[in-house]
């Protein structure tokens, strides 16, 4: 794995990405991966766009291509000139067959490589009109948190880019191992739905919303109304919805439709539990059901993606964390 260091690369996004794949750990305790910052010397890094710090990286820039996958990070516009060996790499790390991930406006080096050419694309949202401007072949979308076009992957500001670490992780080594690098990062696995926050701890033990959100993973198995959720939390239905927005950016049926897909999806993925027994530990009523919104969600029917998950991963994970 190479995070790319840059001349003017955003700090944050450098040193989010080396967190969060160096932090992960597969079942039996190793690091899946081994994690190198790569540049042509020592750079000065952006903060908020004005502070700055020194980074010197472990590895040459050069030595990306031997990488599986690069990590750009953004760049500043007025910090550094660009350096055109930034887009070659990218080129021939791509024409390798190397997976390419950007964070925030790294997608302007993706684009300037021709990376991006006829495809969809996104960048922070105060970028994402220079990004169209500058690069019309691009179609860009600043209403994701990120774009996961196989090999070449962009994402939106700064916490977008540990959402789309996160999703390299789910795709490489599953959900599980994911979850608990997330649970290490004290982040949410993922979010729902354009840059709206969907958390999976929304605030502190004493906040009544998080007691909410643990008392509804402990029980995706049941069937839950608008005012069972509401009487648990201890306020109306209308003020149940005012605070799911307010704090997820979603409503909370959303929230609880997207909490038991993706407890479905750990299920596929690190038991051998059949579809009708997941179907009634998720609370989805009927296996058409679970079908229906699964495929809705992930792309594939739930049997499909088991079996894709384990010829990918040679077998199911480790055993799910109670909930």
């Amino acid at each position: 794995m190479a995070v790319l260091a840059p001349p003017g690369a955003v700090g944050f996004d450098v040193t989010a990405a080396c967190q969060a794949f160096g932090i992960a750990r597969l079942p039996d305790g190793t690091p899946p991966y081994e994690v190198w910052v790569c540049g042509d010397g020592p750079v000065t890094t952006t903060v908020a766009g004005a502070a700055s710090f020194g980074l010197t990286p472990s590895h040459p820039l050069a030595a990306a291509l031997a990488a599986g996958t690069v990590v750009v990070p953004g760049v500043a516009r007025r910090a550094a000139p660009r350096d055109p060996a930034v887009p070659a790499l990218l080129r021939a790390a791509y024409d390798k067959g190397i997976r390419v991930a950007s964070i925030c406006t790294g997608a302007f080096l993706l684009a300037e490589a021709g990376l991006l050419d006829g495809g969809r694309a996104t960048t922070h949202w105060l970028a994402a009109g220079r990004l169209a401007a500058d690069h019309p072949e691009v179609r860009v979308d600043p209403g994701v948190l990120f774009v996961d076009n196989g090999q070449v992957l962009t994402s939106a500001g700064l916490a977008a880019g540990i959402d789309l670490c996160l999703h390299l992780i789910s795709r490489d080594h599953g959900a599980a191992v994911a979850a608990r690098t997330a649970s290490a990062l004290v982040v949410p696995l993922r979010r729902e739905g354009g840059t709206a926050q969907l958390l999976r701890h929304p605030g502190t033990g004493g906040d009544p919303l998080h007691a909410t959100v643990e008392w509804l993973h402990r029980n995706l198995h049941r069937r839950l109304t608008l005012a069972d959720i509401a009487h648990r939390t201890g306020v109306s239905v209308r003020h149940l919805h005012r605070m799911f927005r307010a704090r997820t950016g979603t409503t909370p049926l959303r929230w609880l439709l997207w909490a038991r897909v993706e407890r479905a999806r750990e299920l596929l993925e690190t038991t051998d539990l059949s579809v009708e027994e997941i179907t009634r530990l998720t609370g989805f009523g009927s296996p058409v059901s679970l079908r229906t919104h699964f495929c809705r969600r992930v792309g594939a029917p739930p049997s499909a993606y088991r079996r894709t998950f384990r010829e990918q991963h040679d077998g199911p994970a480790f055993p799910p964390a109670a909930q």
